[in-house]
């Protein structure tokens, strides 16, 4: 696949394959790549927003709905 083929696609293909390719890279260990520190100083500020009440959740399934509308 090329730049141009992905370039012509809609933006609902490009999402399945950004998940396939996700779910791909995260299932094989073989490939596990080292996690940034910052990573973790991130999730870390993250949870202290959620735990105030600052930071709102939603399922996963909501998210990527809402994202999908948006690029739909």
């Amino acid at each position: 696949m090329t730049h141009t083929d992905l370039a012509k696609m809609p933006v609902s293909e490009k999402i399945q394959l950004m998940e396939s390719l996700w779910e791909s890279l995260s299932s094989s260990e073989s490939s596990a790549v080292a996690i940034p520190a910052w990573h973790g100083d991130v999730l870390a500020q993250r949870q202290v927003m959620l735990n105030q009440g600052a930071e709102s959740i939603s399922a996963w399934s909501d998210a990527k709905q809402r994202i999908r509308s948006r690029t739909a």
